[in-house]
């Protein structure tokens, strides 16, 4: 869940602005190098809570939360659309199969966990629950989550308003510079719920976590093109933005502290296969 322009302006339609789903591989060396991990305990406790290794990454892009999930001894698939960021995935060593989740074949495969790193709402919410269902073992573990971070209102309000400069007829250009964590909060509620209507689920448990990360003036402006509505923008329009938040970091000193919190939704598959 990122900060303005939302990647998910509707969490009850995203899944349809397919446009905006499959336009993070523009640069997907760049989405790689400066969209952040994952907790360390969020995944400790994702594998502790698992009864094996395999894992299913839906959504995975360039592989940030698989090659955590590697690194702690599981074995990963990825499933992404974008070719590209699948390449840049394979190219570090991570199986990727290119396929929407709504249309991937799973042939017969079956996994202990799939996680859903910062992608969930790109992915139907219902025929993806139903989906993930059938694809996990008995007791094996859904678990989705994602970020949020809102900068300093010094730093948002100017982005927001450029972005209703250059971006006028933008779906994400009427979002206010800055939301309460409730209404991240809420939309996870609305997974929840998904879930549970499958009745192939324990009772979904709500996860949060709270960390800090400090950004310069350079690493804000590296990370902001690879949020859903930047990637899309013209170079005129993109420099434009960028221009006025580096002018507001500027004159906090150049730097910032970002307070994330990571939320996950996350249920254990019960019944026969």
């Amino acid at each position: 869940m990122p900060t303005l322009p939302r990647e998910q302006p509707d969490p009850a339609q995203s899944h349809q602005a397919r446009r905006t789903a499959e336009s993070f591989g523009t640069d997907a060396q760049r989405y790689d190098r400066a969209r952040p991990g994952y907790p360390d305990d969020l995944v400790t406790r994702i594998v502790a809570g698992s009864p094996g290794p395999d894992v299913l990454d839906v959504g995975c892009g360039t592989g940030i939360a698989a090659r955590q999930f590697r690194a702690a001894g599981c074995a990963v698939l990825g499933v992404e659309p974008d070719p590209r960021m699948a390449d840049f995935a394979r190219a570090r060593g991570l199986r990727v199969e290119v396929a929407t989740f709504e249309a991937w074949e799973p042939a017969g495969r079956a996994f202990d966990t799939l996680i859903a790193a910062q992608s969930w709402h790109w992915v139907d919410p219902v025929a993806g629950a139903v989906k993930a269902a059938e694809v996990l073992r008995p007791n094996g573990r859904l678990a989705i989550f994602g970020h949020v971070f809102e900068p300093p209102a010094e730093v948002a309000e100017p982005f927001a308003a450029a972005y209703r400069r250059v971006a006028p007829d933008s779906p994400f250009a009427d979002q206010p510079a800055r939301r309460p964590l409730e209404t991240y909060r809420a939309g996870y509620a609305k997974i929840a719920d998904r879930i549970r209507e499958t009745e192939r689920f324990s009772d979904p448990e709500q996860w949060r976590f709270d960390w800090e990360r400090s950004y310069t003036r350079d690493q804000w402006l590296d990370l902001l093109p690879t949020t859903g509505g930047l990637t899309r923008l013209r170079p005129d329009q993109l420099a434009e933005t960028l221009d006025a938040v580096g002018r507001a970091i500027d004159a906090l000193g150049g730097r910032f502290t970002m307070r994330y919190t990571t939320l996950a939704t996350t249920a254990v598959r019960v019944g026969a296969p």
